[in-house]
């Protein structure tokens, strides 16, 4: 074999672990970013390493597969769906009183989704395996809660909050079972 053709077979087989070694990194953050969408960056934003990041979405990703989750009946929507215009009818005349039955609903339709209510930093890692479009909007209206638990939040801040709980709503009760790509976060009306 001459030298030339030595050096090109060298060359094709450094390209090739090369190759072997960068593509599936490569592939799995793709995935995840496809995935988890915003949350993907949050996330890497957050712990400032994008591997511990990734390590971090995987971990969701399997114990969200070991959840028993589960549509809703038709008959359990339309009663959620009627709780949750109770919700937006009382907001006129109790605000304060509308957002925290918003949340509460929301929970209950986790719970009966099958998702673990165990605390709100779980929920949301839990929620942004399917439901990361609108893990910002439910981020949102927590922080308006807290802030209005610390006297900090108008009748404004209150209606944003309720229109925040309402996309997540929307979303759960909907029973999407895959991921999707929507990212928009976009600002809306109580109606």
């Amino acid at each position: 074999m001459s030298s030339g053709i030595l050096v090109v077979v060298i060359v094709i087989v450094v390209v090739l672990v090369g190759a072997a070694l960068l593509v599936p990194p490569y592939l799995r953050r793709k995935r995840l970013r496809d995935r988890f969408g915003p949350e993907y960056d949050r996330t890497v934003e957050q712990t400032e390493d994008r591997r511990a990041a990734e390590r971090e979405l995987a971990q969701r990703e399997r114990r969200h597969n070991s959840l028993d989750l589960r549509e809703l009946t038709p008959e359990r929507k339309e009663e959620f769906t009627k709780d949750w215009a109770r919700v937006q009818e009382r907001f006129v005349d109790e605000p304060a009183d509308a957002v925290g039955e918003a949340d509460r609903l929301v929970t209950t339709v986790m719970a009966e989704r099958g998702y673990p209510t165990e605390g709100f930093d779980q929920q949301v890692a839990d929620l942004s395996v399917e439901h990361a479009s609108t893990l910002g909007h439910y981020r949102d209206a927590h922080g308006i809660a807290v802030e209005h638990a610390n006297g900090q939040a108008s009748t404004e801040d209150l209606r944003t909050a309720l229109v925040h709980y309402r996309a997540l709503f929307v979303d759960l009760t909907n029973g999407h079972t895959t991921h999707k790509k929507d990212t928009t976060h976009k600002k809306d009306t109580v109606s």
